[in-house]
């Protein structure tokens, strides 16, 4: 994909921010598109589908979290990658973070250079492996990882990215047990710090989706999909 084609959203309500930001990313060739607060970022989103949106989680009219939730119910945005941008460092802030459906989190200030290397290492997932088999079969359960769709029976589940890439790293080897480790490097990357209470929070959220008895916890270990 050419960072001229790749369309960024960046979305915080302190000007600075977007002005630095902004001018690093466009520096490198992206196209950037600012918003303001979370209604305007929704609005923003929409019309220019972004494939990435960095995302202020404490904003005027509507906060990050929310608007996370919102544009992660918009089907034309479900390959979006969207990762919060915040000086908060919480750990129950993260949870909901994840919760509502980002990809990521990064905590400011940031060093333009390192913000620059994790973008690329979030745009790097929209690289087309040709390679892969496209479509995983599992009884009434069809996962397209070329379209990031997931059928359950006639039933199209729409799932965030990180929902999407656990469930299918997953049902690539039903019966086998995936260590925590080894899925928060093969989902989340190097590149990314976060914890073992991540993936539990969207093991949670694929039971709902998909169903508790798809996914068994090895306790100790990690967890493995039961066809």
């Amino acid at each position: 994909m050419k960072k001229k084609n790749t369309k960024i959203l960046l979305v915080d309500d302190e000007p600075d921010i977007l002005e630095i930001i902004g001018y690093n990313l466009s520096t490198e060739g992206y196209q950037i598109f600012t918003a303001e607060n979370g209604l305007n970022a929704i609005a923003k989103a929409k019309k220019h589908q972004p494939h990435l949106i960095i995302l202020d989680v404490m904003m005027p009219e509507m906060d990050g979290i929310e608007a996370c939730e919102k544009l992660r119910a918009i089907p034309d945005l479900s390959e979006t990658v969207i990762t919060f941008l915040t000086a908060r460092g919480e750990d129950y802030s993260q949870v909901a973070g994840f919760e509502a459906g980002a990809d990521d989190y990064i905590t400011k200030p940031i060093k333009p250079k390192v913000l620059v290397s994790k973008v690329k290492a979030l745009l790097r997932r929209f690289k087309e492996s040709d390679s892969q088999d496209t479509n995983i079969k599992l009884g009434n359960l069809v996962i397209n990882r070329e379209e990031y769709k997931v059928l359950k029976g006639k039933q199209e589940i729409i799932l965030p990215r990180k929902e999407f890439e656990l469930l299918a790293l997953l049902a690539s080897k039903p019966g086998k047990v995936f260590k925590r480790e080894d899925i928060l490097d093969r989902v989340w990357g190097n590149e990314v710090v976060v914890g073992g209470r991540t993936i539990d929070v969207h093991i949670r959220k694929l039971r709902e989706k998909i169903g508790d008895e798809r996914f068994k916890t090895v306790k100790g270990v990690g967890y493995k999909f039961v066809v």
